[in-house]
């Protein structure tokens, strides 16, 4: 088979470039061993037409004009993987609505535009304000704020740099974790998901005792409702041993866990593409007819 990988734009890998990039060349790598044919791309270089249409593509890219040239191709039948619809889905803007119809433990979050700077009246302080699009890629993309005032500081701040919409967000306090997943978006096959989770560093831990299955439940549920197969997030786990996400985002780094990840992701992308390989359809005397599956 013929695989593609697209590594995440630099501007949104900070400090952070070298574990982004690793990812993706070592699966990369990964499928290259099983004797399968692989490009990797930077979001400039992505062909836009090819002589032969490549059997998946595998992306961290985040932007909106490369999901929309990834969309071109996932119309020709070429997988992608995450989807370019998915990624969109983890744009605040679209993340709030979905993990709250999946009955995801989330903290009360409101969208507001940076130019009107109207901070919602349920409003609780401390609380966070984070970019409505993209997760952070720089300093003053996601600040905790204590008062109407900075939290209307923030937003024209944010506004300055061009970001439209952001999200003010509940401040729960407890101990955060971090957690890398991939999941297969056929149900049945629940058994082949794959999830490891860490303690961020550089907190003061009180080490609140939770149910992992519960932390790993949430997780993957949250996924699905994102139509990701490869994520990462953050969650907070409370002194009564609750958890909830406060993020989630697609294909991260895993650094902590690469060598492992790269197994468990390449292992992912194989059968999917196979999966979803051209069908041959007979079509009545002796001409075969190729169409995509679906």
């Amino acid at each position: 088979m013929n695989f593609w990988g697209v590594y995440r734009e630099r501007e949104h890998s900070p400090e952070r470039e070298f574990d982004d990039a690793e990812i993706l060349r070592l699966t990369g790598g990964r499928l290259a061993d099983s004797g399968n044919l692989v490009d990797l791309f930077s979001p400039a270089e992505l062909p836009s037409t090819a002589e032969e249409n490549p059997d998946a593509i595998f992306v961290m890219c985040e932007r909106r004009a490369i999901l929309q040239q990834l969309q071109r191709w996932s119309k020709l039948g070429v997988i992608v993987i995450n989807s370019p619809s998915a990624i969109l889905n983890t744009y605040r803007e679209r993340t709030l609505s979905l993990l709250g119809d999946a009955g995801i433990s989330f903290p009360f979050s409101r969208i507001v535009s940076t130019a009107d700077r109207v901070v919602p009246d349920e409003t609780e302080f401390p609380a966070w304000v984070k970019r409505g699009d993209v997760h952070c890629v720089q300093s003053g993309d996601v600040v905790l704020a204590r008062s109407r005032n900075e939290i209307e500081r923030i937003l024209a701040e944010l506004h300055g740099r061009g970001i439209e919409t952001a999200v003010v967000q509940q401040h729960i306090p407890g101990d955060l974790i971090k957690f890398y997943g991939v999941v297969d978006p056929d149900r049945s096959r629940e058994h082949e998901n794959w999830f490891r989770w860490f303690y961020h560093r550089d907190q003061v831990l009180a080490g609140f005792r939770f149910d992992e299955s519960d932390l790993r439940a949430s997780a993957c549920l949250a996924a699905r409702s994102l139509d990701l197969e490869i994520f990462g997030g953050d969650a907070i786990v409370t002194a009564a041993g609750e958890t909830w996400i406060i993020d989630i985002n697609a294909w991260p780094s895993f650094a902590l866990f690469r060598d492992a990840a790269t197994a468990q992701i390449a292992g992912h992308i194989l059968p999917r593409a196979a999966r979803s390989e051209t069908l041959l359809v007979r079509t009545g005397g002796s001409d075969d007819k190729k169409i995509p599956a679906r």
